[in-house]
């Protein structure tokens, strides 16, 4: 089995791979177990030390012809994280449309030309959703993107659920809840401040938060998210039926609660490290996402949201080797 991780290099993706590798396996398209021979991970840049069993290819996805001669045609999986995050679509239109629009055309043709159809888990995002919403949305919620990278997501799951009914993939769309916490340095993303406002403070760090303490977030932790990208490759195609997409369980935690929580697990001292400084541009995009969700859908088909922010705080000071 030849896996590929777009956006491999990043830090779910390269998760995502060695969580691949120590499973050593995946369904193929008849739901049988099989060997994974080769993981390649695509993208622009990789940490500073890779795992020697992983390939580590670093280049555009967008180019063809490395599409066609990474993938052959014996690729079996495609886990297809690779974006221009929020904050940059917005800020640069041409650039979103070309990576996150005409990338994963091209990728989705490249799969067409697999010798069996390929299992392909999409990132999708809560961004396709926006405008007049209901105060909790459910499985029967209509996508209205109010930004260009939500705009994108919803383009890709229905070109995933399309190539799906043509017979050219067996696909799978998630909709991910913001991450928290990300390890690393902040990105581009509207949402970066959501993993900032508990990360830098537990690495010694002043975080500035752009929104107010009453802003919500619908989260999810690293570690579930990877277990919901293997669930979603795992379920049998008949499970998912004609509807090819899922919003994730999360949970819902203001600013505030999030940085109680973070006081509650370190203590006044890096709670404190939290300042409070309006950023407009990033109000504006994160206002328009949802907050609260009821997923019957996701949760019938085994996945799983965390139990609390405290715990997800816990993990990440697990699994970063932070003392407080």
């Amino acid at each position: 089995m030849k896996v590929l991780i777009t956006g491999g290099g990043g830090f779910l993706g390269y998760r995502l791979a060695k969580a691949l590798l120590a499973r050593g396996t995946l369904a193929d398209g008849d739901g049988k177990q099989q060997a994974i021979s080769q993981i390649t991970l695509l993208d622009i840049g990789f940490p500073a030390e890779t795992d020697p069993r992983l390939k580590c290819v670093k280049g555009d996805f967008t180019d063809p012809k490395l599409l066609a001669d990474l993938m052959g045609r014996d690729t079996g999986s495609v886990f297809h994280l690779a974006a221009v995050v929020s904050g940059g679509a917005e800020a640069d239109f041409e650039l979103g449309i070309k990576v996150n629009l005409d990338g994963t055309r091209g990728l989705l043709d490249q799969c067409r030309k697999q010798a069996r159809p390929p299992r392909y888990v999409f990132t999708s995002s809560v961004a396709a959703f926006g405008g007049d919403l209901p105060p909790v949305l459910d499985d029967s919620t209509t996508p209205n993107p109010q930004t260009s990278y939500g705009a994108h997501k919803v383009c890709g799951e229905y070109l995933a659920t399309d190539y799906t009914r043509k017979g050219f993939i067996d696909g799978r769309s998630l909709r991910l809840p913001t991450i928290v916490v990300r390890a690393g340095k902040p990105n581009l993303a509207a949402s970066s401040f959501a993993s900032g406002i508990l990360r830098e403070p537990l690495n010694g760090d002043i975080s500035a938060c752009p929104v107010g303490p009453e802003t919500g977030v619908w989260l999810l932790s690293p570690g579930k998210v990877v277990e919901a990208f293997i669930r979603a490759h795992e379920l049998p195609s008949s499970d998912w039926g004609v509807n090819r997409v899922v919003n994730l369980p999360g949970i819902t935690a203001t600013v505030a609660q999030m940085v109680e929580a973070l006081r509650k697990v370190a203590g006044d001292k890096v709670a404190a490290r939290v300042e409070w400084k309006p950023d407009a541009r990033v109000q504006a995009i994160v206002k328009t996402w949802p907050v609260r969700f009821t997923t019957e859908r996701a949760l019938k088909l085994g996945f799983q949201a965390d139990k609390d922010v405290e715990s997800v705080i816990r993990d990440y000071i697990r699994d970063e080797g932070i003392k407080v």
